[in-house]
């Protein structure tokens, strides 16, 4: 059993994903970030940086392991189950660089993107074009990896599962989608997966307006797991 420590952003909906892949049992523990959920000790002993995702596998070899990081959660668990990340070789450095390229240049340009163009309280022009120009420019990347390939690293991998839930967002970054046609058709390819519905499930079901507190996060964390 693996303890999900989830809000319905695109780091959270990456490791739902891989968990729906791979068939694992697991349970979400909601983090309400937008009242602070993730500053609860409870939280905090598993994930010090404050930030979800994060996990603990109750059953991975050698003892329970807590991990934050979102990059870091999906290397260790597909190694662990053999899966959606090669053993060795080219295929393996290949899933790690485009994996390690969402989690140094697109999720970070993007979220900041997200930030300036959508929650920022001051309108900041210079912000906004740097942050939509250079999430422009990593679509472009993008774009052309993905001529004549379905997935980013050949087969589906979790770097797929890294970057899908960060181009869904395309309109909130003013992305102009006429110019990535290869984007479009990966987006709708990754979305027709079954396991990638299952997950996004999860986040339509999320409760903005609850939160936890530090009693109700243990009593949930204490509780028996089905």
């Amino acid at each position: 059993m693996i303890d999900l420590f989830y809000a319905p952003t695109p780091n959270g909906h990456k490791v739902a994903i891989l968990l729906e892949e791979l068939g694992l049992a697991y349970r979400i523990i909601p983090i309400n970030i937008r009242k602070n959920d993730q500053f609860l000790p409870s939280f905090l002993a598993v994930a010090p940086n404050n930030r979800i995702p994060a996990i603990v596998d109750h059953d991975f070899a050698g003892g329970p392991l807590a991990l934050m990081e979102s990059g870091a959660i999906l290397t260790v668990l597909a190694e662990a189950h053999g899966r959606f990340l090669p053993q060795a070789g080219h295929a393996r450095a290949a899933v790690l660089q485009w994996l390690n390229w969402q989690m140094g240049g697109l999720g970070p340009m993007a979220g900041q993107n997200h930030h300036f163009n959508q929650f920022a309280p001051e309108r900041i022009p210079y912000a906004m074009q740097r942050y939509t120009d250079e999430t422009a420019r990593l679509y472009g990347v993008l774009e052309r990896q993905l001529a004549g390939r379905d997935h980013v690293a050949g087969e589906y991998s979790i770097a797929d599962m890294a970057i899908y839930p960060w181009v869904l967002l395309h309109e909130r970054q003013k992305m102009d989608m006429t110019q990535f046609p290869n984007i479009v058709a990966y987006l709708a390819r990754v979305g027709e997966r079954p396991a990638v519905q299952r997950a996004y499930a999860h986040g339509a079901a999320f409760d903005w307006e609850a939160s936890l507190t530090e009693e109700s996060l243990h009593a949930r964390l204490a509780a028996p797991a089905r």
